[in-house]
């Protein structure tokens, strides 16, 4: 009986062993893959910069580290493809610091604008470029009939735009930030019918 519970002990810890084991490697896979994306993102911008792409291999003796790391089973590899996920992540965070004034280090909305905002613009202007120039008539008129359908257009070439000049790299998702970007189309429009029109009935 007692070698019968050894026995039986000693075989729930090796499927817990293997099942933790197998657990690892997955986890291992997985963050490989990330791991994989981000540095193929990371060396894309880097060559962009001008930067040798002799500079962005490993060495011969940084593969031979690596690789001595590595020997260590699923657990040793899970724990060194985690520090190096947090590797690249500091190094995004360096890349993003040494260039502030780049659209893409900036946030979803504040990018997006430059999107945005020059479509929203583009009718407001044009209603109050026709009615300095004609005052209240029929072009102003026209104007403003033919204005109200443009927010919802003005949003949808910016979404498609965002999408267009913002490529995400590879494995993130863009924030298009569609509702900011429908008040951004929609609250210049606003503004000029009400100022065209006030000044209409005034007139």
């Amino acid at each position: 009986m007692v070698a019968a519970r050894q026995l039986d002990g000693v075989r729930r810890a090796a499927a817990a062993a293997a099942g933790e084991q197998a657990r690892s490697v997955q986890a291992a896979r997985e963050e490989l893959t990330e791991v994989r994306t981000r540095l193929a993102a990371q060396q894309t911008r880097l060559r962009e910069r001008g930067v040798p792409p002799i500079s962005l291999v490993p060495s011969p003796p940084e593969v031979s580290e690596a690789a001595r790391a590595m020997a260590g089973g699923p657990a040793t590899v899970l724990a060194g493809l985690r520090a190096a996920r947090e590797r690249v992540d500091a190094a995004d965070a360096a890349l993003v610091a040494r260039h502030p004034l780049r659209p893409a280090s900036w946030s979803a909305r504040a990018r997006n604008l430059l999107v945005y905002g020059p479509l929203a613009l583009v009718v407001p202007l044009i209603q109050v470029v026709v009615y300095a120039s004609t005052g209240v008539g029929p072009a102003t008129v026209a104007a403003l009939i033919c204005g109200l359908p443009m927010p919802a257009v003005a949003f949808v070439g910016g979404w498609l735009g965002v999408g267009r000049v913002f490529r995400p790299r590879p494995g993130d998702r863009l924030d298009r930030t569609s509702r900011f970007g429908a008040l951004v189309c929609l609250v210049p429009a606003v503004l000029a019918t009400v100022m065209l029109l006030l000044a209409m009935l005034a007139g």
